[in-house]
């Protein structure tokens, strides 16, 4: 077994043991393996191993990547997006994590309806409101949503947050918490073509506190591929 298989199985096993000590479903986290900065190699040992789900941060590096990846993986794209390199990640990636704003929206549903096709998107949610992040406020992510669901080449499927960074994974609770509860929120506003299916939240330090507050997406590195 490889480095990346036995850490890959480890996390595994962290996710399911989290998901059944909070009285969840393990089936229904999905791990996205954060696999910027790592080489395509890396990639395709961890397919071997059985993950199909990998989450890039940076455009050029993505496209490059899945160009030589011959595994038959799936993409998302987590990190900040600018409009004008929305166009090269048409038709590669699945879900975008990282809307944050209308703009950004309306020019992933440009280029996917040249497509004839439909992203399924995040909302980016800046639940703690530092300023060296990207993210929409808590207090307009109903309105974003319910602008964004307008776009006919888009699905909402949900949230996405990064909490400040702390040494002790329980400091992050509260910040996993208040998206779940933001989530709850836009869904009892049952908003036509919106889902709050998805909460993207949890890296390699604090996934498991993630889980437990309800993610379906954690963004784990670290953890699979070792230090970059």
């Amino acid at each position: 077994m490889s480095a990346i298989a036995g850490q890959l199985a480890a996390v595994n096993q962290r996710i399911r043991g989290a998901a059944e000590r909070a009285g969840r479903d393990p089936d229904m986290v999905r791990l996205v393996a954060v696999s910027k900065t790592r080489p395509a190699e890396d990639v395709m040992a961890a397919a071997a191993a059985g993950q199909l789900l990998f989450g890039e941060n940076y455009v050029q590096e993505l496209v490059a990547k899945a160009d030589g990846v011959r595994s038959p993986v799936q993409w998302h794209f987590i990190g900040h997006l600018q409009s004008n390199k929305v166009r090269q990640l048409a038709g590669i990636v699945s879900m975008i994590h990282s809307v944050d704003r209308l703009s950004l929206a309306e020019e992933i549903n440009r280029q996917w309806g040249r497509l004839e096709s439909c992203c399924d998107i995040l909302v980016q949610v800046n639940v703690a409101q530092e300023t060296t992040k990207s993210g929409t406020t808590a207090d307009e992510a109903l309105a974003l949503v319910r602008r964004v669901a307008q776009l006919p080449h888009l699905r909402v499927r949900g949230l996405m947050t990064m909490p400040p960074f702390f040494d002790a994974p329980e400091t992050a609770r509260p910040y996993f918490r208040q998206l779940r509860l933001l989530a709850d929120g836009i869904r009892a506003a049952a908003i036509p073509g919106v889902e709050m299916a998805e909460l993207s939240m949890g890296m390699s330090g604090d996934f498991e506190v993630a889980i437990a507050e309800g993610a379906t997406l954690v963004r784990v590195g670290t953890a699979i591929f070792g230090e970059r």
